[in-house]
């Protein structure tokens, strides 16, 4: 699809007097060919390889075969023609930068914080550490296209918080502005997780969830070292779901789970918030990414009354009420939340970002614009300046 092509000409806008738009949450998948290039030499012929078989594609990595799926790229389809398999031919290329940025200016993206493909679903712990940082270098070379449009958010493994600290210091040297940490903290085998989902490997989900059960937990005193490291680094912590992994493939289970992914991001928020870790960490920020934001203000309503009653009993060592840190330490991004723009001014609802989800299934491309001018109908044009481009900024320090 080219920026010719009748659909995107179709999402094109007559009118735009909203100015530049910063993408929150877009996304950025390596080519699968990547590994054996960036992965550390005697570790690149286990990387992932290809099988073109009669009925579609399979990547064959560690002795398992397995469908070629395009959840992750459908970008330019509408839902009558979302393919949930497929073949690598079909995928768009969004990870060629030339076809990358031509996206973004056809839908009107100036700037895009991009969460993405890493690590490799592996059972062996040195191969899985080592594609985090494989990942981390081919994200910073893609962004190098245009610096000042692409920021690449750097995800880290968090099985050892003194491990964790040295990623974020030499992250932030190289100029990354966001370290994606897992919802909960992983274990010491980092790819192991009692948050399995039948479709996913399981390092796949842990680095999105850790595990919830594991014996490392973000409310323990020993964080405060990663927390002190964030905030000496001057960047920010972003969480991109997987506080619940939806059950992807398995369609009877797969639009239920999709809200409640959303909705249990809640948890790794009030873990922050109830453990005092922003009373202790002021400067700290945190991004709930593609949680989506409508039920931030019923949230801040409902912990700040809970905490107003039960605060005594549970010996709450807070300094302000909730609703406090989730005006000065959290933000959250969505795509489609017409509820959370109306909430906008309320306690919680104020740290709030649009994002197109690029290219993954729930994406507004190419329409952006007018999904945009639909959902803020009625919305004062300085709020939507901010929610589609300054409150990005200011959280990734821009500003």
């Amino acid at each position: 699809m080219s920026e010719a092509d009748p659909a995107i000409r179709d999402g094109q806008t007559a009118e735009w007097t909203y100015g530049p738009i910063f993408d929150a949450d877009a996304h950025i998948d390596p080519p699968h060919d990547m590994w054996k290039d960036y992965l550390p030499a005697h570790l690149r012929d286990r990387a992932p390889t290809i099988e073109h078989a009669e009925d579609g594609d399979y990547i064959c990595f560690e002795g398992n075969r397995r469908p070629f799926m395009m959840i992750n790229n459908q970008a330019g389809r509408t839902g009558e023609t979302f393919k949930m398999k497929g073949r690598l031919e079909e995928q768009r290329k969004v990870w060629e930068p030339a076809t990358r940025l031509a996206d973004m200016d056809a839908d009107g993206m100036d700037a895009a914080l991009l969460f993405g493909g890493g690590p490799l679903g592996s059972f062996d712990n040195e191969l899985y550490i080592a594609s985090y940082e494989a990942y981390q270098n081919w994200v910073l070379d893609f962004c190098s296209a245009a610096p000042d449009r692409l920021y690449p958010v750097g995800y880290v493994p968090m099985r050892d918080i003194g491990e964790t600290c040295e990623h974020v210091e030499r992250l932030a040297r190289k100029g990354f502005r966001a370290i994606n940490l897992p919802a909960f903290p992983q274990n010491p085998e980092a790819w192991k997780t009692s948050s399995g989902v039948k479709a996913l490997k399981e390092g796949q989900v842990s680095a999105l969830t850790g595990d919830p059960k594991g014996a490392l937990q973000y409310s323990g005193p020993a964080f405060d070292k990663l927390w002190k490291t964030v905030c000496d680094a001057g960047v920010v912590i972003t969480f991109h779901l997987g506080a619940r992994v939806p059950r992807f493939g398995q369609a009877e289970f797969f639009l239920p789970d999709m809200p409640m992914s959303k909705l249990a991001m809640a948890e790794p928020i009030g873990i922050f918030i109830f453990n005092g870790i922003f009373d202790r960490f002021p400067d700290l920020k945190i991004g709930s990414m593609e949680s989506g934001v409508g039920w931030f203000a019923w949230y801040t309503e409902y912990i700040t009354r809970t905490w107003e009653k039960q605060r005594f009993w549970t010996k709450s060592t807070l300094k302000n009420p909730p609703s406090y840190y989730m005006d000065r330490n959290v933000y959250g991004s969505f795509i489609q939340d017409r509820t959370g723009i109306l909430c906008r001014d309320l306690p919680g609802g104020r740290n709030i970002m649009w994002s197109s989800d690029y290219p993954h299934s729930e994406t507004t491309f190419p329409k952006s614009r007018q999904i945009i001018q639909r959902d803020f109908e009625g919305v004062p044009e300085a709020d939507v300046k901010a929610i589609i481009n300054g409150n990005c900024r200011k959280l990734l320090g821009l500003d």
